[in-house]
């Protein structure tokens, strides 16, 4: 696959990356608050919550690649699997950085910092697919990263440790219960 080609992955993967996310903010509340649900989808306002919008599409989106064009690129996962990592952290870097400069959280920032989130994820995991040359050693600790990532997204809502991060800021209530 072409560098043009990989790029209009990575670039489709924003979109859904965007959309899917946007669904997924509304999902919990849309279901009746089914707690399977709260696995995807945003329970409440607090920052992990907003998290999870970004990971799980982002790693939906990464499976529907793997057979496209994944299995032939040998550093497919880790490419994925930093640009998945890179989206919460941007977002939560952006989030407590313009928050403490601005006072307070604005609605339009907080949606574009998602939408720059995925981007940024996308462009990041686009720049690793191109590189000639990767140390295969990277690639177990990769998986392991993807793995803790799944495992954290999955848990955290239904056993959220009492940290500003799982806050919910207008009811100061944690995860689903």
């Amino acid at each position: 696959m072409n560098r043009k080609q990989i790029f209009a992955w990575e670039i489709a993967g924003f979109v859904f990356i965007s959309l899917s996310g946007s669904l997924l903010h509304f999902a919990f509340e849309f279901l009746g608050e089914w707690p399977p649900a709260a696995l995807i989808a945003a329970v409440n306002e607090s920052v992990w919550e907003h998290l999870k919008l970004a990971f799980w599409p982002a790693l939906l989106y990464a499976l529907i690649e793997w057979p496209f064009f994944g299995r032939r690129a040998k550093k497919f996962w880790v490419a994925k699997t930093v640009g998945i990592f890179v989206m919460p952290a941007v977002i939560v870097s952006g989030f407590y950085g313009y928050t403490a400069l601005a006072g307070g959280h604005i609605l339009w920032a907080d949606i574009f910092l998602f939408m720059l989130a995925a981007f940024a994820g996308q462009m990041v995991s686009f720049g690793l697919l191109l590189r000639r040359t990767f140390p295969s050693s990277i690639k177990l600790p990769a998986l392991i990263l993807l793995a803790l990532m799944v495992a954290a997204f999955s848990l955290l809502t239904f056993f959220p440790p009492h940290s500003p991060l799982f806050c919910d800021p207008r009811t100061g209530q944690y995860g689903i219960f």
